[in-house]
């Protein structure tokens, strides 16, 4: 599988590195990446992967772009308002690099389409921004056997690491199960700093590189945070938790399941009035 000369050309800056060079180019180009979430995270994902020369991209998500979207969602633009985010993600990779094959999921992920999907792939990102399917990618990940990238954000903090299924902690390692709903907010409901998805995301697309190539040292049983307000990043090592409900001695998840977040039976009011 030889570079045409315009291929050599678009790559030459990957190819002159020593640790790429023609060979990991063509690994990069053999390789298929699946990303969960056309929207702030997948956005520059998306857009640096396919620049890198990936040869298929797999997208899936299943709304279309709003207004709101447009602060922090780079890959969407005015006139795609309204439209399946898959689909303007798509025009755009293609207008960025034709080499790309870019395989559109018009869908939300559930735990009926998930592995299904994930074996078609070899490497899955999660960028998207709710706690059930969140796990519902490590789950399916697991299972699938496929390296995962987690990321997410939220306000100014942002946070990304790598999970190697049966070598690494996953996700349930750190947290094993949802938060109730109303303990973390949303990006919707708290805000988030637009740039702040370039960032983490642009970190997502690296470390899948870094798999693809076999080079340097995968974020795996450490977490990067950054704080955006103070410029801050920070590493905490994780490890494998052997009482881990998915990847431990005992597992007790053994089949892949959408969870629904508990209500969460706190209500500041009712507290505020008691302590009055």
């Amino acid at each position: 599988m030889a570079f045409t000369e315009e291929q050599l050309v678009r790559y030459s800056r990957h190819i002159i590195l020593s640790e790429v060079g023609g060979k990991g180019q063509k690994k990069i180009r053999q390789a298929k990446v699946l990303v969960v979430g056309a929207g702030g995270l997948g956005a520059p994902i998306s857009l640096y992967l396919a620049a890198a020369g990936i040869g298929t991209i797999g997208l899936i998500d299943g709304d279309a772009v709003d207004l709101t979207n447009l602060q922090r969602q780079i890959i969407h633009h005015t006139a795609d308002i309204g439209r399946p985010k898959v689909l303007s993600a798509q025009e755009k990779i293609k207008d960025l690099n034709p080499d790309v094959e870019v395989i559109p999921y018009q869908k939300l992920l559930d735990a009926e389409n998930a592995i299904e999907i994930f074996n078609d792939y070899e490497y899955v990102i999660d960028g998207t921004d709710n706690f059930p399917t969140k796990f519902l990618i490590n789950d399916a990940s697991y299972f699938a056997k496929k390296p995962l990238i987690h990321g997410g954000i939220l306000r100014f903090d942002g946070q990304l690491f790598t999970i190697i299924p049966d070598e690494s902690a996953c996700y349930r390692c750190v947290f094993p199960k949802l938060p109730p709903q109303g303990v973390v907010p949303s990006c919707q409901e708290a805000g988030v700093l637009g740039a702040l998805a370039g960032l983490i995301g642009t970190l997502q697309a690296t470390e899948v590189l870094k798999l693809i190539l076999g080079v340097g040292n995968p974020l795996t049983n450490r977490i990067l945070t950054y704080h955006a307000l103070q410029t801050l990043f920070r590493e905490i090592a994780i490890k494998k938790n052997p009482s881990c409900p998915l990847c431990g001695l005992d597992p007790t998840i053994k089949t892949l399941e959408m969870e629904v977040q508990e209500v969460c039976d706190f209500d500041p009011l009712e507290t505020a009035h008691k302590d009055h």
